[in-house]
């Protein structure tokens, strides 16, 4: 019998190569976590963009507003989590120098958080009022009925989108950048929890995002620097606390280590929940 060379018998004998960790890590059906690396370095932080993808046929996304739960102030997303038990929590809009007010259309149910339409083209809308619609979903006013389709929901929140009709990256360059938190929903009708610490300008966070595998199809801007938040609590076990802290003029520094208060929040809750 032929011996094997030694180079060959290191190879029969070495381990395998270990495959490489999943992309999701599944919280409870529905509900799933991410966490990837840019693939363009910020040089502020880890890099790390964390996603929350929650299937909306599972879960209600509802908006929870200070000004319309007669509370005299915002809380911080942990707070707004444990005292309406949500399982996430995330920034519903930017909002007015009063900081109750959204800075565009704000609406749940038949009371306003804010009436008036800005010039900003994508729409949030959750809770249908009518059977066979999504649960939740993303829309763009330059390529879809907005004014009908909104009516059929009991929530709605307009703000900046981040991605065109053909899911392109709609937001120009500028210097200025910072942490942010989104809004988005992929190819599957899923809606994605966004939030990276690390600052980058929008367009590039925009192009950052497109290249992860998020199948990213809308796109929605929520927040940005300290106030930007991400809070998720699954089981009793908290799995996400992230908070924003960079921004350009505002915050020039990554030492932000708590949860500042904010206005509106979308909670994800159970359907028992209702």
């Amino acid at each position: 019998m032929i011996g094997l060379p030694t180079f060959g018998l290191a190879l029969l004998l070495a381990p395998a190569p270990a495959s490489p960790p999943p992309a999701w890590r599944e919280l409870q059906p529905g509900l799933e976590l991410g966490r990837f690396v840019s693939p363009r370095p910020s040089d502020v932080g880890d890099s790390t963009v964390t996603v929350l993808r929650i299937d909306p046929a599972q879960y209600e996304l509802r908006l929870l507003s200070a000004k319309l739960l007669k509370l005299e102030a915002g809380l911080p997303a942990p707070e707004w989590a444990a005292r309406y038990g949500a399982l996430a929590v995330v920034n519903a809009s930017m909002f007015r120098e009063d900081g109750l007010t959204s800075v565009a259309h704000m609406r749940s149910g038949e009371a306003f958080n804010n009436p008036t339409w800005s010039k900003d083209n994508a729409v949030f809308v959750a809770r249908p009022r009518d059977a066979g619609l999504p649960g939740a979903q993303i829309l763009d006013r330059t390529c879809g009925d907005v004014p009908r389709l909104s009516r059929r929901y009991d929530v709605v929140i307009q703000n900046i989108r981040m991605l065109d009709c053909a899911g392109r990256n709609a937001w120009a360059q500028q210097p200025r950048r910072w942490s942010t938190a989104a809004l988005g929903q992929d190819g599957g009708g899923r809606m994605l929890f966004v939030h990276a610490r690390s600052p980058w300008s929008t367009h590039d966070l925009i192009d950052v995002l497109l290249a992860l595998p998020l199948d990213l199809k809308r796109l929605m801007y929520v927040e940005g620097g300290p106030e930007a938040s991400l809070f998720v609590k699954v089981g009793g076990r908290v799995e996400v606390e992230a908070m924003g802290s960079f921004e350009t003029g505002f915050f020039e520094s990554d030492t932000n280590q708590r949860f500042w208060p904010l206005p509106n929040v979308i909670a994800v809750l159970p359907h028992a929940a209702r």
